[in-house]
């Protein structure tokens, strides 16, 4: 499976300080069905940050499909917002349909545009 963050992901992603081992944990739980589905291939998915669990953590969105790829979209701290808002998920939703729909040469291209960062294990964010 290969596991991507966004460009505004992978900005936020840093700044709430969520290295790539979190993020590939993240999909494993998801793989496994721990995570709640939004319709559309969008799921939510809690993480903990260091020293603070999932309560304290935060809740990011993931275009998901079983097997093939995952996307990290969008994020936000649990104590900033409850949820996302009707006209964000179905903007999310969108993007999930395109992101999935990538071909290889597709996502190359945005990966060199640099408008996608391929997850790493090798990566701490």
């Amino acid at each position: 499976m290969k596991i991507y963050k966004t460009k505004w992901f992978r900005k936020w992603a840093a700044r709430e300080g969520l290295a790539d081992a979190v993020l590939l944990r993240a999909v494993s739980e998801l793989e496994m069905g721990l995570a709640d589905a939004l319709g559309g291939n969008v799921y939510k998915k809690r993480i903990g940050l260091p020293g603070r669990g999932k309560r304290g953590g935060v809740r990011t969105l993931i275009a998901f499909r079983q097997g093939e790829r995952a996307f990290f979209m969008y994020g936000y701290p649990k104590n900033e917002r409850a949820n996302i808002s009707r006209d964000e998920l179905e903007a999310l939703r969108l993007l999930a349909k395109e992101l999935l729909g990538y071909s290889e040469q597709g996502l190359a291209n945005a990966v060199r545009a640099g408008e996608l960062t391929e997850v790493s294990d090798n990566d701490e964010g």
